[in-house]
Parts: structure tokens; C-alpha cells; sequence
């Protein structure tokens, strides 16, 4: 599980400790992009220009600190002159394929993702590799998904969410019991990894195995219990288990939390008392 806080505070006792010190500020400046710090990031990017203007440090948290605003295309300038003082910062070309992603940019976000690949010299930057595997999973193909999620994970193997997003693509590529042990694997890392159990359920489903799916539905719900989604796909396994009234219990719940999802609900609904027939649980 990303610890966001505790890396906050960890780099910024690297900071008191080190004032001069940049190498590390464009992490920092990434922990603050997640925790939505937008003052704190701004106040670290002004900082950091002012001190150095020819670190690229200095403009990847600038980068950053657009990032944040979704300012993209300003962001992008600012990583690409990052990467202007210093041709060989990995992290701004991780950074820009990111930025590229969020504007449905693939094909640069692929190159940029690939540039930190080959600028990296230690070969520990999972991130890109990561990022090469999310945008082949939404391109539908898993193969290659799946081979740089495994890529990503051999360089960071404690991460939780790298095992979910390996699973998911094991699942697409037929392989559902590689799926179901790889996300096992996330949450013996991180209990609370909501998305790794619901992957695991709908896997469970898919092997008519509904009761196993239902305890794991049961996890999600605790962990999300104003997901509606989670009680959606908690009607279809009581549904297919033969207890309807549960199931119609958990489609009003769905209900009430996403009314303008309610043609999908209402549909399940009005077929409760029809044969069940396998459908995929977590289409909602």
C-alpha cells in the first residue's frame, strides 16, 4: 500500500535535514501530487526554482504542481524542460507519459514511458514499466499487459497494487488461477486492497463458484459500503445462489447509492424470478 503520509514525512525531514539538497524533491513533490497538498506543492515548486533553476528537479515538481491543477499541457512543458537541463532525469519522462495519458495521448505517452526505460540506468524504475502495461490493458492487449506489469512487479515486488493490475491482466489472458494466486498476493501485502478482492470475486464467479465470490464481496462491501457497484454484483452472486430476497435487498441498496445507474438495476430487478444465467458480475 503507498504509505503517501509517512513518505511525506519522511522527505521532509530530508529537507530540513539537507535544505540544499534536491535530489529527492521531485518525489516529494509526487507524494504532495497524491495527497491534493496544491499549497504545499506550489509553495515546494517556487521554492525549488528559486533555489536552483538548472536542476531538473527544480522543473519536474513545477510539472508537478500543473499536474495538479490538470493543467496538462502546461505540465508537459515543464517536464520537457526538465528534461532539457538534463537528458537523462528519468522521472519526467514518467511524469509526461503520464500527463500524455490523461489526454488520451497514447502513442507519446508510450514513447515517453519507453525514454524512461532506456534512461534508466539502474533499471529500479517500475514505473514506466507500469505505465506501458495500463495503457496496453486498455488497449486490449493483455499479452504485453501483462508482461510489463510482470516487469513492474519484478522490480517492486511488495507492491500491492502491481499484483491486482498483473491479475487482472492474467484473467483477460485466460489464465484464471495464476489471476486468482497473483491477487491473492495483493492483499496478503495490503488487506485493504478493496479492488484486488473484487478482481478476486469476479474471477470466482467466472468459475461458478459463487460462494467463495460472495465472501469476497462480502471484504469489498465492508471496506466500500457506499460502493454500489459492490452491491450490485453482491445481487448477481445471491441471484445465482438461490436466495432472491437477499439479492433484491442488495439491488435497492445499489439503487439508492446510484440512482442514474438505475435502467442497469431496475433490469436486474424485474429478472429476478428468470433462470439465472452466467453473467458477468461486475459489468455495471
Amino acid at each position: 500500500m503507498a504509505d503517501y503520509q509517512n513518505s511525506k514525512r519522511a522527505l521532509e525531514t530530508m529537507q530540513r535535514v539537507e535544505p540544499h539538497r534536491m535530489k529527492g524533491l521531485e518525489v516529494l513533490s509526487t507524494t504532495l501530487w497524491h495527497l491534493k497538498k496544491e499549497v504545499e506543492l506550489s509553495d515546494l515548486a517556487q521554492r525549488a526554482v528559486d533555489f536552483d533553476r538548472m536542476s531538473p528537479e527544480s522543473w519536474c515538481v513545477v510539472g508537478n504542481c500543473f499536474s495538479l491543477q490538470k493543467e496538462h499541457e502546461t505540465a508537459l512543458t515543464f517536464f520537457r524542460r526538465s528534461i532539457q537541463v538534463d537528458s537523462s532525469f528519468t522521472y519526467s519522462y514518467t511524469l509526461s507519459g503520464h500527463e500524455y495519458v490523461s489526454n488520451e495521448d497514447f502513442d507519446k505517452a508510450v514513447s515517453c514511458y519507453r525514454d524512461a526505460i532506456r534512461t534508466d540506468g539502474c533499471g529500479r524504475h517500475y514505473n514506466a514499466w507500469y505505465g506501458l502495461g495500463a495503457i496496453y490493458f486498455r488497449q486490449e492487449k493483455y499479452d504485453l499487459a501483462e508482461y510489463h506489469f510482470q516487469k513492474a512487479l519484478t522490480i517492486n515486488p511488495q507492491s500491492s497494487v502491481l499484483h491486482c493490475h498483473l491479475g487482472m491482466a492474467q484473467y483477460a489472458n485466460g489464465k484464471p488461477y495464476e489471476a486468482l494466486d497473483t491477487l491473492e498476493g495483493a492483499f496478503q501485502l495490503d488487506p485493504h486492497n478493496a479492488q484486488a478482492r473484487y478482481q478476486r470475486a469476479t474471477i470466482l464467479m467466472s468459475l461458478n463458484r459463487p460462494q467463495q465470490a460472495l465472501l469476497e464481496f462480502e471484504k469489498v462491501r465492508d471496506a466500500a459500503p457506499r460502493e454500489a457497484s459492490v452491491h450490485f454484483a453482491m445481487g448477481r452472486v445471491l441471484k445465482r445462489l438461490g436466495r432472491p430476497e437477499q439479492a433484491m435487498r442488495c439491488f435497492l441498496t445499489a439503487l439508492d447509492l446510484d440512482p442514474k445507474d438505475n435502467n442497469l438495476i431496475k433490469s436486474a430487478m424485474d429478472r429476478l424470478d428468470e433462470p439465472d444465467i452466467e453473467e458477468d458480475v461486475s459489468a455495471f
